[in-house]
This record gives C-alpha cells, structure tokens and sequence, in this order.
C-alpha cells in the first residue's frame, strides 16, 4: 500500500514525507485514528516510502529513478525506487516490515501458538482487501467465533527477537502493531524497553482509535501522528474510484454522497453501506416522512413490505439517513431561531449544513412543520429502531411501530 491508495488526507501525507527527507523520522510514532479513518492504511504507506525509497546516488540492484508523484504523494522529487522492495512491500511480505495484531485461539490453533505469525497469511489478505477494517471484521475474516482478542505476552518475545537481527535489505526494520489498546499489561511491560530504546534505524508504528484505552507507560514512549477522518467528498471520491465511475452526472453518484453523509467519515461503513444500499435513501425517508405526516395507515404497509425486502446494511443505513437529516434539520431550526436579524449569526449556523439539491429542498420544507422538541422526539425513535435492528428484530415490525409514533410526533 502506497500514500497514491489513500483517498485524500494529504496534509497528513506531506507532512510524514516531510520527516522522512529532513531526517526526523520518531522511532515511536502512534497513529491514532477513529474507527474507519486511514490510521492503519496511513501506516502502513509510512513504512512502504520508506523502505522502498533510497538516498539518491545509492547504489542498488532493481532500482530505478521514477517520479516520486507517480508512485506515491504528488511530489516533485526524483529519488531511487527500489521496485523490487516496493513489490514486496505491496505484498506485506517484505522481511524488514513486521506486523503485530491482536487474535484469538481459533478450532487450529490455541496455546502459545495463537500470536500474530500464525495467523499471517489472512492477515495479509485482509489487510490487502480493506485497511480500513475494524475488529469485527478481522475477527470473521480469520475464524475467531466471537472471541476476545488480544495481543499476548508470547507477543512481546517474538516481537524482541525479530527486532535483535539485522535488517535484510531495508533500512529501517518496522513494526506495525495494529491496535495497542488491546495490549495484555504483561506484552505492554515487555516492550516498553525495547519501545523507549529501540535498535538502530528501527521504527514502532502503533495504530490506535482510542487513546484513553492505550497504558500510559506505552503512550509515554510513542509521537502521536493525529489521523483525522475521511470527508464526504474523500468518501465519494473512495468510492466512485472503486466502482469506476468518472461521470459526476451518473445516478450513482448520489448514491454515493448519501452513503458518505451516513458514513460520517468511516470510509469502513461507508464500503458496507455500497454493497448493500441501492435504494434512494433520499427519496425513500421524504416519502416515509411525508406519509407519516398524513397518516396514510394502508401506503405505510407497502412501505414496509419494501422495507422488508431490503439488506440488512440498507434497513440500518435508513435508520441513520435518517438522523443525519434530522442532523440537518436542527441546524435550520437553530439557523431560523438565533439569527433575530442577524445575519453573521445565521450565515455560521447555515455553514454547519452538510446537504445540498434536493436534499436541502427537503430539509427546509420539513423543518416548517418541525421545532426541536420534535427532532428530539423522532431521534430518540430512530435510535431505538436502530437498537432493535442491530438485536435482529422483525425490521417490519420495527419500523411500522415507529411510523406510527413518528406520525403521532409529527401532528
């Protein structure tokens, strides 16, 4: 994985690729991260320029000078680009990168054996299909049957003997610890050595979402690099790069910058939410709305029915389409109830509103028939409905029961 894989973010890229050409690169660096932001892949793209780049004038097989902007940030610099390092490094089997993960006994493997080394070959593949993946995802991927994870004391041995030879043909040797806040206090106390004073051009790259759940004796020892998350546009921009589509105008576009709006910045949800949404969330909640409003008790029926029909993915997507126009809803209300005349104060409440077309359209109509005792009533339902979903309530059932309060909220 390259710095070119990561969609947007490149302050943050220019400004790794800053310490690697000034030379201050930290031996300890956390990146830390929410769920679904580039922490990981951000990493990993680290570790890939560095050991895959050498000082100009180095003299090496397999390398070649290419434009740096090519292959990685958009950079004018020419510089050695050892190919074969960098198809190992795309490969996460390059011998100086070692990753560190957090795993669990699986029917296969169990006792001392159930460390990071054992489980590297789906690791690979996973890594390879989405970095931004979570714990959820990690644990079906290898076969963890719904145990804890963790990362173990057996960890910190292997993770001290690889470290004690020398690099093969990198020059940094690079340990990426996916997760530290899942350390056993045991694995965190047999690193903290090694992680304070580490080997010559060697590098710890942590990648974190929670800095409060992280030791303090490990976060002492660690530069933290803040990974912010993904915009809307960089969502889009993510997922219309995967499914090929350069055409702006295309239907699915707005698809798509409904499902970066509910992802909230975690590119993850947003890739689940594209494989299973394919209705118009926009045109579905205006309808659902609307019929509540009047209370057409036989056309909620067929809503629901096509409800029913839908993925799972989609039935919760909805829920938070949902709040997130109840999101935006508020902020016109707050917009509509401060400004007084105001203009400066209205044009700073606006600013805060995420949609635009006929989504805005809609917001400002429903907002008419709104007042904030209202949003606060129908977010509480959907957050419920949402609960239920996830418990694998009747979706039917579940959003009837709150069409009808919605309705009875909305009168």
């Amino acid at each position: 994985m390259q710095f070119s894989d990561i969609s947007g973010l490149e302050e943050i890229k220019q400004s790794l690729i800053n310490t690697a050409r000034e030379g201050h690169v930290a031996h300890a660096q956390l990146f830390l991260g929410p769920e679904g932001s580039a922490n990981l892949a951000m990493a990993v793209a680290f570790a890939t320029y560095l050991n895959s780049y050498a000082p100009a004038g180095e003299e090496s097989s397999g390398k070649v000078f290419q434009e740096e902007g090519t292959e990685h940030a958009g950079l004018s610099d020419k510089k050695e680009l050892d190919k074969s390092s960098l198809e190992k490094l795309n490969k996460f089997i390059h011998p100086d990168v070692h990753f560190v993960f957090p795993v669990s006994a699986t029917k296969n493997i169990s006792g001392k054996d159930v460390v990071s080394d054992s489980y590297i070959k789906e690791w690979r593949s996973f890594l390879a299909e989405n970095p931004y993946g979570d714990t959820v995802d990690w644990s079906a991927y290898f076969g963890a049957e719904n145990k804890q994870l963790n990362i173990s004391k057996e960890e910190s041995r292997n993770i001290i003997r690889k470290l004690s030879l020398k690099s093969f043909e990198g020059k940094y040797k690079i340990v990426i610890l996916w997760l530290p806040e899942l350390l056993h206090p045991s694995a965190a106390n047999g690193i903290l050595k090694i992680l304070e004073e580490p080997p010559d051009n060697t590098l710890f790259f942590l990648v974190a979402n929670d800095v409060e759940k992280i030791l303090p004796t490990i976060l002492s020892r660690t530069q933290i690099v803040n990974i912010r998350a993904f915009t809307n546009d960089e969502i889009v921009y993510d997922l219309a790069k995967r499914e090929r589509i350069a055409d702006p105008q295309d239907k699915r576009m707005l698809q798509l910058r409904q499902i970066a709006t509910l992802a909230d910045g975690n590119l993850n949800q947003a890739l689940r939410l594209s494989e299973e949404v394919e209705e118009d969330s926009h045109k579905f909640f205006r309808d659902w709305m609307r019929t509540c409003y009047v209370q057409d008790y036989s056309k909620l029926i067929q809503m629901m029915d096509q409800v029913q029909k839908m993925g799972k993915e989609a039935q919760k997507g909805l829920m938070q389409y949902g709040l997130s126009m109840l999101r935006e809803t508020l902020m016109v209300l707050a917009a509509d109830n401060t400004a007084e005349g105001n203009d400066d104060v209205m044009l700073n409440d606006k600013i805060l509103i995420r949609v635009q077309g006929d989504e805005l359209k809609f917001i400002a109509n429903f907002s008419k028939v709104m007042s904030f005792d209202k949003v606060e009533s129908i977010t509480k339902l959907l957050n419920q409905g949402y609960y239920h979903l996830m418990r694998n309530a009747n979706p039917k059932i579940v959003f009837l029961d709150i069409s009808l309060k919605i309705g009875q909220v909305l009168r």
